[in-house]
């Protein structure tokens, strides 16, 4: 699924217009980027949890030539399924 059939799902379970509905799932992607990019968890009961996850710095290999390089420290998003997800995926 891309973002457009997204949009036409939304559009169709909630009964909106495909511009509303397109409208409500940017502002949803909008609100998790900002939560995140401020530090901050966006817990979705029964869904899920999205965070950011701080990577340390390491020493890896360059694989052509073995040579030693610095993996620099990033954070990243993260994603946790909360139960009813799980439950909903998992039978």
């Amino acid at each position: 699924m891309n973002k457009n059939d997204l949009v036409e799902k939304v559009a169709s379970i909630s009964k909106l217009t495909k511009a509303d509905a397109s409208r409500a799932v940017d502002g949803v992607f909008e609100a998790i980027s900002s939560s995140l990019k401020k530090k901050e968890e966006v817990r979705l009961v029964g869904f899920g949890t999205f965070s950011v996850a701080n990577r340390a710095a390491t020493e890896g290999r360059n694989p052509r030539t073995g040579e030693k390089i610095k993996i620099p420290a990033t954070r990243r998003p993260k994603f946790t399924p909360g139960k009813g997800l799980k439950e909903a995926v998992g039978s």
